[in-house]
């Protein structure tokens, strides 16, 4: 038993070695004074400086930050409308299962297909407005359609989670439908619309397929840029970017935690 529990440690710290020591060097060089080579020529933060003096990764640190927040915002209502509307409509049963289909696919369908059936369908929208010309808002368009469903899975398992009884027994003290959404059903789903939000935002800020498909010249953003770069050679300042973002992540699902805990204390 004992050997058991000591290789389960050890495969579990290796997992975690090889997760996060990779970052861990990345923050490393990002302070180390020297542009190439891995040998240490001592502490700097002047590739963090040169970075926010850097116009090109601020713009493209401004576009990723529009692109996250807009499409984390309609994603989060589209999709907790539409948890709700699967869970709580009497559907029948096949119209369940296509619904359940529909949903799944764009979590389990690869980046590239989905990316390449958006460059299609905005060829064919072109034809009727220039809003569908690759940039910004062709990447939020992008962006909305796979957030939609991983918020709503989400958010349907805290609606299976909490179940109907509370909402029945708020139909038996004769609620209204507008009152057992808003002081009922919305409080009691938070803590899922976060997590779902959240989950939304991060895919956001990571996606490379799909924003590499629908960026235009004026949209482009931090993954797309870290990629460009990377092709030509790793800088320092390439670094400081990754780091940044790593620490902002974390920052973020840290918050958020600590907020969605709260709620669920209330």
């Amino acid at each position: 038993m004992r050997k058991i529990n000591l290789i389960i440690n050890i495969m579990a710290f290796g997992t975690m070695g090889f997760l996060y020591l990779p970052l861990m060097a990345v923050a490393f060089f990002s302070v180390n004074n020297t542009k190439y080579g891995l040998a240490w020529k001592g502490f700097t933060l002047d590739w963090y400086i040169q970075l926010f003096h850097n116009e090109v990764i601020l713009q493209a640190a401004w576009n990723t930050l529009i692109l996250a927040v807009v499409s984390t915002l309609v994603s989060t209502v589209l999709g907790t409308a539409l948890a709700i509307g699967m869970d709580r409509f009497p559907w029948p049963r096949k119209m369940n299962t296509v619904l359940d289909l529909t949903l799944h696919l764009p979590v389990i369908i690869p980046d590239i297909i989905l990316a390449a059936a958006l460059v299609v369908a905005f060829g064919f929208l072109r034809g009727v407005s220039s809003l569908f010309e690759p940039g910004l808002f062709s990447m939020i368009i992008g962006h909305i359609t796979f957030q939609v469903a991983f918020v709503a899975l989400v958010v349907r398992s805290r609606l299976v989670s909490i179940g109907k009884d509370i909402e029945e027994a708020a139909r038996d003290l004769y609620a209204s439908t507008s009152y057992l959404l808003w002081k009922i059903t919305l409080p009691l789903l938070m803590p899922g619309i976060v997590a779902g939000a959240m989950l939304a935002f991060t895919l956001s800020l990571d996606d490379f397929v799909i924003s590499f498909f629908t960026a235009g010249p004026d949209s482009v953003t931090l993954p797309l840029y870290i990629f460009a770069a990377v092709r030509r050679v790793v800088t320092p300042q390439i670094h400081a970017l990754s780091t940044l973002v790593l620490f902002a992540t974390i920052l973020l699902v840290g918050v958020m935690e600590r907020f969605t805990r709260k709620i669920n204390t209330k």
